[in-house]
């Protein structure tokens, strides 16, 4: 006998209740300072089968791109709009200190942006997108004289992953020096 369309339905509404749980556990893993994400660990604080998050998440990279995903549409909303400021480098200052700050908020979010070719088909779309509009930036912030012209969007996202982890590993309070200098590094030669 095959299922109805409500019994199937009802397998979809819990496999998604499920998924939710599982994202729970590991944000508050993470929050509790245990990085590791160990699937096995996963399934036994949420109740559930390892193969049910292995379904979901086929490896550790899977759940921290999951976990990541609502930090990265927001800063691609945030370079979009950067890219049509009335003043361009403002945009990039602005640019830089947001992804900095949810960075800095949201290790798993870092680990997955400082991830430079890894990836699911979801998470390499939003790092497409963030290049597409940090280039936009970029090409406004070059014809107003504030950017070197060798400098893309790549570029930017590895320094600021560099800006992160010496922020992460010293002094919190430096933020933003580590930023100034950062900026400073972008400007053409004088």
């Amino acid at each position: 006998m095959t299922p109805g369309a409500g019994q199937e339905r009802e397998l979809r509404a819990d496999a998604a209740r499920n998924r939710a749980r599982i994202l729970r556990a590991a944000r508050e893993q993470l929050a509790a300072g245990d990085n590791s994400l160990q699937l096995n660990a996963i399934a036994r604080l949420v109740g559930v089968g390892v193969g049910t998050v292995y379904r979901h998440f086929p490896n550790r990279h899977a759940l921290l791109e999951a976990l990541s995903a609502e930090r990265f549409e927001e800063l691609v909303e945030e370079a979009k709009a950067a890219a049509v400021a009335e003043d361009p480098l403002t945009g990039l200052r602005r640019l830089l200190r947001f992804a900095l700050d949810r960075m800095l908020d949201d290790p798993d979010f870092a680990a997955v942006l400082e991830s430079a070719g890894e990836g699911g088909a979801r998470t390499s779309e939003m790092k497409a997108q963030l290049d597409r509009a940090v280039t936009e930036l970029l090409d406004g912030v070059r014809t107003a004289g504030a950017v070197r012209s060798s400098i893309e969007a790549d570029d930017v996202r590895r320094l600021l992953c560099g800006v992160g982890h010496a922020v992460r590993s010293g002094d919190s309070e430096a933020r933003d020096l580590y930023l100034d200098i950062l900026l400073e590094g972008l400007r053409p030669p004088r």
